[in-house]
């Protein structure tokens, strides 16, 4: 997990330091004294977590995290006063720890952190319509919808098949299903969902798209045959 530190105190700074390296999976990408210089490092940087102070010249950790919008990392709030908690939950940090920071303390708010980043990883979110974007390794990847073959149910992964390219998310077919355009995608069997555009010919019990063959079940092949109005 990359984590930047932005807290205007040196001491804060490398008490941190010394926290994240309890950790092995932690790694640190840098530290910054000020909010300013941290908001252009976390635009240039893959950053899942964010140790931030409120209170610091300039711009504050909070006016920080508002400026991030919906490209803001995971946010662990370290700061000297309390009066800011109501604020920073607002905000859907992970957490808010009041300065001195202990190692259990520190250590139980990283705990937050990774149950959250275990939640999002490899999961597809969805621009309406034109876009999704899944998590292909360490590269969140925008593929088009139209692009898009048929998907495959694989244990717990899904596999998306588009021309000549395949790419794997940790996830279920339901899950993945639910976040796609229904008038776009259609499910044909328990183990695959199709872009209906892309059938090339329908034999019996089977679909080839793009040469790939693609089982059709009894329980979804009603729904095909209305949805492709065969003439």
């Amino acid at each position: 997990m990359n984590c930047l530190i932005i807290d205007d105190n040196q001491i804060a700074r490398l008490t941190l330091i010394q926290l994240l390296a309890l950790d092995p999976t932690l790694n640190l990408i840098g530290e910054c004294d000020n909010a300013t210089e941290g908001y252009h490092k976390i635009l240039t940087n893959p950053i899942d977590l964010l140790l931030l102070d409120i209170e610091m010249p300039g711009m504050s950790g909070i006016e920080l995290v508002k400026s991030l919008g919906q490209n803001q990392p995971m946010i662990i709030f370290t700061t000297a006063k309390r009066d800011y908690a109501v604020e920073a939950f607002d905000l859907r940090v992970v957490d808010f720890i009041v300065k001195p920071v202990s190692p259990a303390r520190f250590l139980q708010s990283i705990e937050k952190a990774k149950e959250i980043l275990t939640t999002k990883k490899n999961k597809v979110s969805e621009v309406p319509d034109e876009f999704i974007f899944i998590r292909d390794s360490n590269t969140v990847r925008r593929l088009k919808l139209n692009e898009i073959l048929f998907l495959e149910a694989m244990g717990d992964y899904v596999k998306i098949a588009v021309h000549e390219k395949i790419y794997s998310i940790h996830s279920s077919l339901k899950s993945v299903e639910d976040k796609l355009p229904n008038h776009i995608f259609l499910r044909v069997h328990r183990s695959y969902i199709i872009n209906v555009s892309k059938i090339d010919t329908i034999e019996g019990g089977t679909l080839i798209i793009d040469k790939n063959l693609v089982p059709v079940s009894d329980a979804f092949r009603a729904a095909l045959n209305k949805r492709v109005q065969i003439l």
